[in-house]
Protein backbone atom coordinates (compact mmCIF):
# COMPACT_ATOMS: atom_id res chain seq x y z
CA UNK A 1 0.00 0.00 0.00
CA UNK A 2 1.14 3.24 -0.99
CA UNK A 3 0.09 7.08 0.64
CA UNK A 4 -1.90 9.41 -1.86
CA UNK A 5 1.36 11.71 -1.28
CA UNK A 6 2.94 8.88 -4.01
CA UNK A 7 0.33 8.85 -6.64
CA UNK A 8 0.94 10.27 -9.96
CA UNK A 9 -1.29 11.23 -13.06
CA UNK A 10 -1.07 7.84 -15.32
CA UNK A 11 -0.89 5.69 -12.68
CA UNK A 12 -3.23 2.49 -12.35
CA UNK A 13 -4.70 2.17 -8.83
CA UNK A 14 -7.33 -0.31 -7.78
CA UNK A 15 -10.09 1.72 -6.27
CA UNK A 16 -13.29 0.23 -5.01
CA UNK A 17 -12.83 -2.93 -6.12
CA UNK A 18 -12.47 -1.74 -9.91
CA UNK A 19 -8.98 -0.68 -11.60
CA UNK A 20 -9.25 3.14 -12.61
CA UNK A 21 -6.48 4.88 -14.50
CA UNK A 22 -5.61 8.57 -12.87
CA UNK A 23 -5.92 11.38 -15.56
CA UNK A 24 -5.68 14.06 -13.23
CA UNK A 25 -4.35 14.21 -10.05
CA UNK A 26 -3.46 17.70 -8.01
CA UNK A 27 -2.95 18.90 -4.45
CA UNK A 28 -4.86 21.46 -3.26
CA UNK A 29 -4.59 23.65 0.21
CA UNK A 30 -7.75 25.54 0.75
CA UNK A 31 -7.22 28.48 3.50
CA UNK A 32 -7.07 27.15 6.63
CA UNK A 33 -8.55 23.64 5.65
CA UNK A 34 -6.44 20.91 5.71
CA UNK A 35 -4.78 19.95 2.57
CA UNK A 36 -6.08 16.89 0.07
CA UNK A 37 -5.46 15.30 -3.33
CA UNK A 38 -8.10 16.36 -5.96
CA UNK A 39 -8.18 13.10 -8.60
CA UNK A 40 -9.94 12.36 -11.87
CA UNK A 41 -9.79 8.33 -12.69
CA UNK A 42 -11.45 6.42 -15.59
CA UNK A 43 -12.48 3.01 -14.53
CA UNK A 44 -10.45 1.02 -17.31
CA UNK A 45 -13.14 -1.27 -18.14
CA UNK A 46 -16.37 1.01 -18.35
CA UNK A 47 -14.80 4.17 -19.35
CA UNK A 48 -16.73 6.04 -16.32
CA UNK A 49 -14.84 9.21 -15.12
CA UNK A 50 -15.03 9.36 -11.16
CA UNK A 51 -13.93 12.34 -9.36
CA UNK A 52 -12.41 11.84 -5.67
CA UNK A 53 -10.61 13.41 -2.50
CA UNK A 54 -7.91 11.89 -1.01
CA UNK A 55 -6.59 12.78 2.28
CA UNK A 56 -2.55 13.50 2.44
CA UNK A 57 -2.33 10.45 4.27
CA UNK A 58 -4.49 8.18 2.89
CA UNK A 59 -3.49 4.81 1.86
CA UNK A 60 -3.88 3.69 -1.81
CA UNK A 61 -3.20 0.24 -3.91
CA UNK A 62 -1.32 0.96 -6.76
CA UNK A 63 -1.72 -2.11 -9.22
CA UNK A 64 1.66 -3.25 -10.90
CA UNK A 65 0.72 -3.24 -14.29
CA UNK A 66 3.33 -4.36 -17.37
CA UNK A 67 2.88 -2.82 -20.38
CA UNK A 68 4.38 -3.94 -23.70
CA UNK A 69 4.52 -4.46 -27.60
CA UNK A 70 2.91 -7.60 -28.89
CA UNK A 71 2.52 -9.17 -32.83
CA UNK A 72 -1.24 -9.34 -33.63
CA UNK A 73 -1.35 -12.76 -34.77
CA UNK A 74 -5.31 -13.84 -35.35
CA UNK A 75 -9.13 -13.64 -34.61
CA UNK A 76 -10.56 -15.82 -32.42
CA UNK A 77 -14.03 -14.95 -32.30
CA UNK A 78 -14.59 -12.73 -28.91
CA UNK A 79 -10.74 -12.51 -29.02
CA UNK A 80 -7.94 -11.49 -30.30
CA UNK A 81 -4.35 -13.46 -29.83
CA UNK A 82 -1.22 -11.75 -29.65
CA UNK A 83 2.48 -13.11 -29.14
CA UNK A 84 5.32 -11.59 -26.48
CA UNK A 85 8.02 -10.52 -29.27
CA UNK A 86 10.53 -11.70 -26.92
CA UNK A 87 9.50 -14.85 -25.11
CA UNK A 88 6.83 -16.12 -28.24
CA UNK A 89 4.40 -16.75 -25.48
CA UNK A 90 0.59 -16.19 -27.20
CA UNK A 91 -2.25 -14.66 -25.14
CA UNK A 92 -6.29 -14.17 -25.69
CA UNK A 93 -7.12 -10.39 -26.00
CA UNK A 94 -10.88 -9.35 -25.44
CA UNK A 95 -11.47 -7.52 -28.48
CA UNK A 96 -13.29 -4.57 -26.35
CA UNK A 97 -10.09 -3.22 -25.23
CA UNK A 98 -8.88 -2.36 -28.54
CA UNK A 99 -12.32 -0.14 -28.99
CA UNK A 100 -13.19 0.94 -32.77
CA UNK A 101 -9.47 0.70 -33.95
CA UNK A 102 -10.11 -3.13 -33.80
CA UNK A 103 -11.23 -3.59 -37.07
CA UNK A 104 -8.23 -2.04 -38.32
CA UNK A 105 -5.81 -4.38 -37.39
CA UNK A 106 -4.11 -6.64 -39.89
CA UNK A 107 -1.93 -9.89 -38.85
CA UNK A 108 1.42 -9.17 -38.19
CA UNK A 109 0.84 -5.65 -36.65
CA UNK A 110 2.41 -4.67 -33.43
CA UNK A 111 0.06 -3.81 -30.89
CA UNK A 112 0.36 -2.66 -27.04
CA UNK A 113 -1.11 -4.61 -24.05
CA UNK A 114 -1.43 -3.73 -20.59
CA UNK A 115 -1.79 -6.54 -18.11
CA UNK A 116 -2.29 -7.03 -14.37
CA UNK A 117 -1.40 -10.33 -12.96
CA UNK A 118 -1.55 -12.15 -16.12
CA UNK A 119 -4.90 -10.32 -17.29
CA UNK A 120 -5.16 -8.05 -20.14
CA UNK A 121 -6.42 -4.58 -18.40
CA UNK A 122 -5.92 -2.43 -21.36
CA UNK A 123 -4.87 -2.79 -25.26
CA UNK A 124 -3.41 0.03 -27.88
CA UNK A 125 -3.57 -0.22 -31.93
CA UNK A 126 -1.30 1.69 -33.78
CA UNK A 127 -2.70 5.26 -34.39
CA UNK A 128 -2.52 4.93 -38.46
CA UNK A 129 -1.58 1.71 -40.40
CA UNK A 130 -0.97 1.19 -44.22
CA UNK A 131 -3.78 -0.62 -45.95
CA UNK A 132 -4.47 -1.47 -49.47
CA UNK A 133 -7.64 -0.40 -51.18
CA UNK A 134 -9.59 -4.09 -52.44
CA UNK A 135 -12.53 -1.96 -53.78
CA UNK A 136 -13.45 1.17 -55.19
CA UNK A 137 -15.55 3.01 -57.98
CA UNK A 138 -13.87 4.50 -60.72
CA UNK A 139 -14.01 8.47 -60.40
CA UNK A 140 -15.57 9.97 -62.90
CA UNK A 141 -13.84 12.41 -65.04
CA UNK A 142 -14.10 16.43 -64.39
CA UNK A 143 -15.82 15.64 -60.83
CA UNK A 144 -13.07 17.19 -59.37
CA UNK A 145 -14.01 20.81 -58.70
CA UNK A 146 -14.15 20.46 -55.30
CA UNK A 147 -12.76 18.48 -52.16
CA UNK A 148 -15.20 15.45 -53.08
CA UNK A 149 -14.68 12.00 -51.62
CA UNK A 150 -15.60 8.21 -52.19
CA UNK A 151 -16.23 4.77 -50.62
CA UNK A 152 -13.74 2.27 -50.91
CA UNK A 153 -13.12 -0.83 -49.28
CA UNK A 154 -9.87 -1.53 -47.27
CA UNK A 155 -8.47 -5.21 -47.12
CA UNK A 156 -9.54 -5.28 -43.35
CA UNK A 157 -13.08 -5.23 -44.91
CA UNK A 158 -13.65 -2.07 -43.15
CA UNK A 159 -15.48 1.15 -45.59
CA UNK A 160 -13.75 4.36 -45.68
CA UNK A 161 -14.16 7.66 -46.84
CA UNK A 162 -11.22 8.47 -49.64
CA UNK A 163 -10.57 11.62 -52.35
CA UNK A 164 -11.49 10.74 -55.89
CA UNK A 165 -7.62 10.24 -57.42
CA UNK A 166 -7.44 6.76 -55.49
CA UNK A 167 -7.78 3.48 -57.18
CA UNK A 168 -8.42 -0.28 -56.46
CA UNK A 169 -4.98 -1.77 -55.28
CA UNK A 170 -3.48 1.78 -54.18
CA UNK A 171 -2.14 1.54 -50.45
CA UNK A 172 -3.22 4.46 -48.30
CA UNK A 173 -2.27 5.85 -44.60
CA UNK A 174 -5.82 5.42 -41.88
CA UNK A 175 -6.00 6.80 -38.88
CA UNK A 176 -7.35 4.22 -36.87
CA UNK A 177 -8.94 6.83 -33.57
CA UNK A 178 -11.18 8.05 -36.38
CA UNK A 179 -11.27 5.94 -39.45
CA UNK A 180 -10.57 8.91 -41.88
CA UNK A 181 -8.00 8.66 -44.57
CA UNK A 182 -4.78 10.65 -44.56
CA UNK A 183 -2.39 10.13 -47.50
CA UNK A 184 -1.85 7.62 -50.26
CA UNK A 185 1.51 5.48 -49.43
CA UNK A 186 4.04 5.40 -52.21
Amino acid sequence: MAKASDVKSGNILRFNGELVSVDEFLHRTPGNLRAFYQAKMRNLKTGKLVEYRFRTDEEVEIARVETNDYQYLYDDGDFFVIMDNDSYEQFNVPKALFGGSARFLKEGMNVIVAFESEEPIMAQAPTTVELEITYTEPAVKGDTSTNALKSATVETGVEIRVPLFINQGDRVKVDTRTGDYIERVK
